[in-house]
């Protein structure tokens, strides 16, 4: 073995020592640290024990702190909303505050617009004042019933002494009187019913301001109807500031349980305005209203209180009540989803409404004379004219009741037209027993008839008769039945009133016991009629040779036979034929004799045409003149002529006389004429040239038909 083996020999040994030494350290380290563990687990054993019996001493504590925890979140959502009531309750408090000093502003302002500017503050105040006692009553129900909660809460667990338990269930009943009187109270009682009751006196003063600008000043005149034309413009009550006041105030009114306060204070107040605005026109005649009362008064009063009725209703349609809807519309249509409006519409509209138709149906009910067909065909016209607006107007369920009473005022109108246009026709039927004029002159009843038709057919009133007659004849035969023509419808109608004419005439000549006169009668007559008539548009619907042959001709004939009846009798006596018969001895006596026969006869044939025979017309008293004379004076200029040896001894009148008295004796007719209107007459020939025919032009006046109601149908 060498050294450096036995060399590393020992440094091994000298390791394995180490090591040795190093493990024996160990071995003692751990037998000490064991020692240490086995000592640690007896102390904490002893903490052990300790800590059981501190957590059983601290059990008790836990459960207090978990009850307070508890009664800490009660305590917390307890207060909540009793601090949001306190808050609603300042908040009331300040609102309250704000209102009482508005309201001093409001009546020491002068100005319209800053008044109406602070008016809306004022109702914006009540509004928000409102949203506050809303909330006030909302919250108080929460919070009576959180405390409720911790009450009970704390009565049951006993988590705090008797005093405090005490004061707390205090607490609750005083809150609890609180909210039962105070929150009614500040509703009902207090200033915001203050502010309410102020803000329905705003609402009605300011409703009454808004009256109808730019109306008719005073009474209406019947004749200005262009006029009243001109101011149917309907026009704004009140400004936009006014309209948004009055909206606001409705919507806060309405919110508040006073929307009946609210509807019946527009209603009067609006209802007053209108019916002030039409009583400015002085519609007297509204007084009178009954069938009675109004057969009763004067034509020329009910005819002027007609023709106002008329103007009138057209104004309260177009002008008045466009513009009470309009403003109803813009103060109330927020209120209801829109629904209330129309009816207060209506309500303010009813009554005005109602004391127009009354007069309406008054007059188409009262007694049937024939001068109340033009002014019920005015009304007829009128209402037809205004229906469109009308329905509009009172469109809808609202407006139902009165747009039926607009329809039967419109049938009460036909009915009442048909029947006064066929009264006349009665009228004339029964007319025919009444003596006829005892100087042969042109009837009243046939003048009135005549410019009766004439007046009816004219464009004023022509369309309006056709469908009244139309609208009669469906109402009777039924929809599905055949209707006429216009044209037809008119023609039957007056057709029959002209042959009613014609028969009366033809009764009446009868009546007559003098034999000159039913000629002079018959040829006034027919000849006004026929000179009336033509060119015409009563003559265009009766066709130009009807008139002709009915009434020309028939007064031609019979002006043949008043010449032939007064003077063809006359000239006759101075027939020669029998002087040939006779000898020289008796023609001196014979010619004598017809002179004084033809002298006595002149006179008395003269002398009766000035006191019982009439010729109205001026100028067929002119042609019946020039064929008089004519048909007289050379028959007697020759008689005359021919004997004038045999006449020499005695004086006998000269043609020239006999031409004078012809002429005197028709002046005083035309002298008895004066001051009343004829038709004129050009041209009629003598029958004995053969011609039978007579021609002539008429001179139309532009004048209005007038009615009286003084006995129109008098003989």
């Amino acid at each position: 073995m060498s050294m450096e083996e036995l060399k590393e020999d020992d440094q091994m040994l000298a390791k394995l020592k180490e090591v040795c030494s190093d493990l024996k350290n160990l071995l003692q380290i751990s037998f000490n640290v064991e020692t240490s563990l086995a000592e640690m687990e007896d102390k904490f054993d002893g903490m052990q024990e300790n800590l059981s019996i501190a957590s059983r001493r601290i059990a008790p504590l836990q459960s207090l702190s978990i009850a307070n925890k508890a009664l800490d979140t009660r305590i917390n959502r307890a207060i909540s909303p009793a601090l949001a009531l306190l808050e609603s309750f300042k908040l009331s408090e300040s609102l309250q505050r704000r209102l009482l000093d508005l309201a001093t502003k409001l009546s020491n302002e002068k100005s319209s617009n800053k008044r109406l500017k602070k008016l809306i503050k004022y109702v914006d105040t009540v509004d928000n004042l409102n949203e506050a006692i809303n909330s006030i009553s909302k919250e108080c129900e929460p919070a009576i019933q959180k405390l409720q909660e911790v009450v009970e809460f704390l009565s049951r667990t006993k988590a705090t002494d008797q005093f405090r338990t005490r004061r707390l269930r205090e607490t609750l009943i005083t809150l609890k009187s609180l909210c039962e009187t105070e929150v009614d109270a500040m509703r009902f009682d207090g200033l915001f019913d203050d502010a309410l009751l102020n803000l329905q006196d705003e609402y009605e003063s300011l409703l009454n301001k808004m009256r109808h600008r730019n109306f008719m000043e005073g009474k209406v005149d019947s004749d200005d109807q262009d006029d009243v034309a001109t101011e149917m413009v309907p026009t704004d009550l009140g400004s936009e500031l006014e309209v948004e006041v009055l909206t606001k105030i409705s919507e806060t009114l309405a919110a508040n349980h006073c929307l009946d306060i609210c509807i019946d204070i527009f209603v009067k107040v609006r209802y007053r305005r209108a019916a002030k605005a039409l009583m400015r026109l002085n519609p007297e005649y509204l007084k009178t209203y009954s069938p009675e009362e109004i057969d009763e008064m004067e034509w020329e009063s009910l005819e002027t209180a007609i023709s106002l009725w008329i103007q009138h209703f057209e104004l309260a349609i177009k002008n008045v009540f466009v513009s009470e809807k309009k403003l109803c519309c813009q103060v109330l249509g927020t209120i209801m989803d829109g629904v209330i409006w129309p009816e207060c519409f209506v309500k303010i509209a009813d009554k005005i409404m109602a004391v127009f138709f009354r007069f309406g149906e008054g007059v188409a009910r009262s007694k049937k004379e024939p001068q109340k067909l033009f002014k019920l065909l005015d009304m007829f016209e009128s209402l037809e004219r205004l229906k469109p607006e009308f329905s509009n107007i009172f469109a809808g369920e609202a407006g139902a009741d009165i747009c039926s009473r607009y329809r039967e005022l419109e049938k009460l109108l036909v009915h009442s037209s048909t029947k006064v246009f066929f009264e006349l026709g009665l009228q004339i039927e029964a007319n025919q027993d009444v003596l006829p004029p005892q100087d042969g002159s042109v009837p009243k009843l046939v003048r009135y008839a005549i410019n009766y038709l004439k007046y009816l057919l004219t464009d004023a009133y022509s369309a309006t008769m056709v469908r009244v007659l139309r609208t009669e004849q469906i109402w009777k035969a039924g929809t599905l039945s055949t209707p006429e023509t216009d044209e037809n419808l008119l023609k039957d109608a007056m057709f029959n009133i002209m042959d009613t004419i014609r028969r009366n005439i033809e009764s009446k000549k009868l009546r007559y016991k003098d034999k000159v006169l039913p000629h002079v009668f018959v040829m006034n007559t027919y000849w006004y009629i026929y000179m009336r008539t033509r060119s015409t548009e009563l003559g265009k619907l009766m066709g130009d040779q009807y008139i002709k042959k009915t009434y020309k001709i028939v007064a031609e004939e019979s002006a043949y036979s008043y010449q032939k009846q007064a003077w063809g009798s006359l000239v006759r006596l101075l027939d020669k034929e029998d002087i040939k018969r006779v000898d020289k001895d008796g023609l001196t006596a014979m010619v004598r004799g017809k002179m004084e026969a033809f002298t006595k006869a002149f006179d008395d044939i003269t002398q009766r045409h000035k006191n019982f025979y009439y010729i109205p017309d001026s100028d067929l008293r002119e042609q019946m003149r020039e064929a008089t004379v004519k048909l007289v004076v050379p028959a007697y200029t020759e008689f005359l002529n021919n004997f004038a040896s045999t006449l020499h001894d005695k004086s006998y009148p000269s043609p020239e006389y006999i031409e004078d008295s012809l002429n005197h004796m028709f002046e005083v007719a035309d002298h008895k004429t004066s001051g009343k209107s004829s038709l004129r007459l050009r041209q009629m020939k003598d029958p004995s040239d053969g011609s039978n025919s007579l021609s002539g032009e008429q001179s139309r006046r532009s004048k209005d038909f007038r009615r009286s109601k003084s006995s129109v149908i008098d003989a």
